[in-house]
């Protein structure tokens, strides 16, 4: 086996070779007759100088000669060493520690100290400690508002738990920790979801395990260096992906310097039914699954059933506790306090067919021969201030509020008797535990697919992407089938985990507690063995 030092330096050009903006790249070659040896003597200097911006001890320069003639090195053999170092990358990614100056090698980058040289350049390895408060980083993406929900669920979840035992970090991995292209990703998805074909064959199209997993090494050699250092820069003691983008780069990196013993790695999945593969890693520590489907899924995928809890989605701690009478809601966000009511949502940013669904329903829950409606409508706009100035201003028959961003959501779920939104998995979760019959009216093609049967068939819900229909559905619920709307509604609260993210964090704190007495235990049996020599 290549000692490791070679290796490092083959793996430091190699990075640099590929990923440097800065480098400069010169090959020089002279061909040399050489009368006394009869044979023609081939001479190749390469000279890379780059990342100038990483000052001196950092930069890199390196002169490589190849010489073919008799006495020198064959083709063959430069072929052979050239296959060696790419072998080498493909079973030791990520290289791009190598230019944050951690070793490869036997000793996984660790020191004799057991401390990585990472502490060198000030992003010193946190090891458990069991009095110091424990640090998680959870990582996320914003391709849709579902994962940050999830992060902060779970962030809120430790600090009312646990108090000042943890200290909780919520980033974006991909924006804040890698370089263009990939800190594009939030928009780049937006785009695609925009764009029906094109995310279903980004979707699709990546889900074979030969696809993803040859995209994540390859992308992995571009952005190892920069992941490395925002992991390591939080010194986590649990690292928590909420993503399916967010395992295999991280993993890789912990793996390639022996931290996956120091620090716990696990994968919340916050798809409810169908997801892609990418959410599963063999390596992580525990997955955290919302439905029995997706823990048939990752057990398929090749995880242990040691490795699965079905505990349900995370949502915010503010659901788990009771909210204050209907009533009382309505009176205070100024709604009708006996009609019945729909909650209209549109997400985060007011997407959707909001504005002809309200106005359907104006008309279908407003009873013409009584002339008095038989319900009214709490809308959602999110941050779309130009649809909600625009339905303040309809001359409505019925009850209607209208709502930009909100931040307690509970409340106003709390206020309503039914529901109609797109297939979020976070919004069916929260409305599952308030006990909302579900009409569904759009999904996004691949990770929501899955939620419209999940909704259908276990009662609690109905599909229909037409204005009409919808309206039509709400208007039966508020009459004559009301006894359905009262049975969907007990199906829904059946079915609701009020405290899945409460059960997660207590087993994740159990992880830690197990990783902390290991080490301590090991401690105090050496120092028993050594004053038991002396």
């Amino acid at each position: 086996m290549a000692h490791s030092s070679t290796m490092t330096s083959e793996s430091t050009i190699l990075l640099d070779l590929i990923i440097s903006k800065l480098g400069k790249f010169a090959l020089n070659s002279s061909f040399q007759n050489n009368s006394f040896s009869g044979c023609c003597l081939f001479s190749s200097h390469l000279y890379f100088d780059g990342f100038a911006g990483l000052g001196g001890s950092n930069r890199f320069k390196f002169v490589h000669s190849l010489s073919l003639s008799k006495e020198g090195s064959s083709f063959r053999k430069i072929f052979n060493d050239f296959n060696r170092v790419l072998r080498f990358h493909c079973d030791r990614i990520p290289i791009g520690f190598a230019s944050i100056g951690v070793r490869s090698g036997e000793n996984n980058g660790l020191g004799d100290n057991d401390h990585g040289v990472l502490e060198e350049i000030g992003l010193p390895i946190n090891g458990v400690d069991s009095e110091s408060p424990k640090r998680v980083l959870i990582l996320m993406s914003d391709t849709g508002g579902g994962h940050r929900a999830s992060a902060e669920a779970i962030k809120a979840a430790f600090n009312e738990e646990f108090g000042d035992d943890y200290q909780v970090f919520v980033t974006d991995l991909w924006s804040e920790h890698t370089p263009w292209p990939f800190n594009q990703l939030p928009k780049s998805y937006n785009f695609l979801v925009k764009h029906g074909p094109l995310w279903k064959m980004t979707y699709y199209g990546s889900a074979p395990r030969v696809v993803h997993q040859s995209n994540f090494a390859a992308t992995s050699t571009f952005i190892a260096r920069e992941v490395a250092k925002g992991l390591m820069k939080y010194r986590p003691d649990i690292i928590i992906s909420v993503h399916p983008l967010m395992q295999h780069v991280p993993l890789r990196i912990l793996r390639s310097k022996g931290l996956l013993q120091k620090i716990v790695f696990t994968t919340v999945v916050t798809d409810l039914s169908t997801c892609h593969p990418t959410w599963f890693h063999k390596l992580v520590t525990r997955c955290y699954c919302p439905s029995n489907e997706v823990a048939r899924r990752a057990m398929k995928a090749g995880l242990k059933s040691s490795q699965i809890r079905v505990y349900g989605l995370p949502v915010r701690p503010s659901f788990v506790k009771p909210v204050r009478p209907k009533d009382e809601l309505r009176k205070e966000l100024g709604m009708d306090e006996h009609l019945p009511a729909v909650l209209l949502m549109g997400g985060g940013e007011g997407m959707g067919p909001i504005e002809i669904t309200a106005r359907a329903l104006g008309k279908a829950l407003y009873d013409d021969y009584l002339g008095e409606p038989i319900g009214q409508i709490l809308v959602i706009c999110g941050r779309n201030e130009k649809l909600a100035n625009k339905l303040r201003a309809i001359d409505w028959k019925i009850p209607v509020q209208v709502k930009g961003f909100v931040t307690k959501m509970e409340e106003c779920m709390g206020t309503c008797d039914c529901i109609i939104t797109k297939a979020g998995p976070g919004t069916i979760a929260e409305a599952m535990i308030r006990g909302l019959p579900i009409i569904l009216n759009d999904y996004i093609a691949g990770q929501e697919a899955g939620n419209v049967p999940y909704v259908v068939e276990n009662g609690f819900g109905k599909f229909s992407k037409s204005p009409q229909e919808i309206a039509n559905i709400v208007a039966q619920w508020f009459g004559p089938k009301a006894d359905e709307l009262k049975e969907m509604s007990q199906n829904a609260l059946k079915l609701a985990r009020p405290d899945a993210v409460f059960k997660i964090v207590h087993d994740l704190h159990e992880l830690v507690r197990h990783r902390s007495f290991i080490p301590q235990i090991a401690e105090e049996t050496q120092t028993e063995c050594s004053e038991t020599r002396y």
